[in-house]
């Protein structure tokens, strides 16, 4: 009884903070949404520097991650989320107002990087302010929440961006990164200045005399082994999702690129409508066996994919398969957004949440890198045979090693049912039966 009256007076005490947390994980997404679509024009024809400098642009925004992300963990741990999602926005609101204003080479690449670190240092910070704002029963429903509006604010930036955006007028650029930086500035009023509660007691116990920092995160097996599923889900997945899946539509099969927006809206609608009710599932299923599921379902938007490969010269047909994929994707996008969150929380001990989250931030932002560069290079040279059996075999590995997670993983950080009671009979119904 104790423990349940401690428990909602934390989840009472969180709400009002999870609400703003929430809503600058909504403003943030709806910047990014509102950008990230046309960063590559903004630098290769508005500006008119080419393909290979706007290349460079998204490398940098990518290598921040590695530079900053190590230092953001320890900064969560010794000074708390808020302080450092502040300076996580204020990076980003510099780097996204200077790329907006930046007209040659390195100055992009200079605002780039500021854009990307900022980025990156926001996404561990809101990830443990999620934590400490919600309880172990209500942690899977609020990371759901905010992968839902993740996915609604990035599709409502980037059709409300589209509407802005003139190559014609590099001024509606510049409006528009201008705009980003505002709502990065809004994530810092709305959000970073919540009242935060103090980290819960968690499951994992720190001994004393272990190791810290990075070095107690690369000592825990559990975590190693969730790191590398996560880098291969993040690589299967979303690595591929606007890169190697949408090389492979338009230039394999044909799809137009206005077919190809409704197929991405059709992944993000699939993710909102389907995103609460799979909290309900997954709630009474191990978190294990939703990764596995994950996979499973991905497999069959690999199999749309080699369909829509084989039957491309059937226009409707082809479309339909493409649609399919990207509803697949949102599938087991949404089976994945009560689980991975909440195992990387109950992993990580209490002053290592910070760390913890960073690590798996790091693993996600290297995975996203590497995969488009795999995905378009295989549909580029023209074995698209290839790509589609290297994703589907990647996303077996998924299903097998998500199952292999289950041993290193206690009951309660698998969401597993509690053993039932063993029932031992009276002494009197011992000697009756005797």
């Amino acid at each position: 009884m104790a423990g349940t009256v401690k428990q909602q007076r934390q989840q009472s005490r969180g709400a009002g903070p999870l609400r703003r947390v929430q809503i600058g994980n909504a403003l943030s997404a709806f910047g990014s949404g509102f950008t990230m679509p046309y960063m590559f024009v903004y630098v290769d024809q508005v500006r008119g520097l080419g393909s290979l400098a706007a290349g460079m642009v998204f490398t940098v925004f990518a290598l921040a991650a590695l530079a900053v992300l190590p230092l953001t963990g320890r900064g969560i741990d010794r000074y708390g989320p808020r302080p450092v999602l502040l300076a996580g926005a204020a990076l980003a609101a510099t780097g996204a107002f200077a790329f907006g204003h930046a007209t040659g080479t390195t100055a992009l690449l200079v605002s780039s990087f500021l854009f990307g670190a900022g980025v990156t240092t926001c996404q561990p910070a809101l990830a443990t302010m999620i934590v400490r704002c919600s309880t172990a029963a209500t942690r899977s429903h609020a990371f759901a929440l905010q992968f839902t509006l993740v996915n609604l604010g990035m599709g409502i930036g980037a059709l409300v961006g589209g509407q802005i955006v003139d190559v014609a007028d590099p001024a509606s650029l510049t409006r528009l990164f201008t705009i980003e930086a505002a709502t990065f500035l809004g994530l810092a009023l709305v959000t970073g200045t919540a009242r935060i509660p103090n980290a819960a007691p968690a499951l994992v116990q720190e001994k004393a005399d272990g190791p810290q920092g990075l070095r107690a995160l690369v000592a825990d097996k559990a975590m190693l082994r969730l790191c590398v599923l996560a880098g291969l889900i993040f690589f299967t997945c979303y690595g591929q999702f606007e890169s190697g899946v949408a090389a492979f539509a338009t230039d394999t099969v044909g799809t137009a690129p206005s077919t190809l927006g409704i197929a991405i809206g059709a992944n993000a609608l699939t993710i909102v409508v389907l995103q609460m009710f799979m909290v309900r599932i997954t709630a009474r299923r191990r978190r294990t066996t939703a990764m596995a599921a994950a996979g499973v379902v991905w497999l069959g938007a690999w199999a749309m994919a080699l369909v829509a490969g084989l039957i491309r010269t059937e226009t409707m047909a082809a479309t339909v398969a493409i649609v399919s994929i990207y509803a697949l994707f949102g599938v087991g996008e949404s089976l994945l957004a009560p689980t991975m969150g909440p195992i990387v929380a109950d992993l990580a001990p209490a002053r290592l949440l910070g760390t913890y989250n960073a690590g798996y931030a790091l693993v996600k932002q290297i995975a996203v890198a590497v995969g488009p560069a795999v995905g378009v290079l295989l549909v580029g040279s023209g074995t698209w045979p290839l790509y589609l059996a290297a994703m589907a075999g990647s996303t077996l590995l998924v299903v097998a090693l998500a199952l292999r997670l289950r041993p290193h993983l206690t009951a309660a950080q698998d969401n597993a049912p509690a053993p039932a009671p063993v029932r031992t009979l009276p002494l009197r119904e011992l000697q009756t039966a005797a």
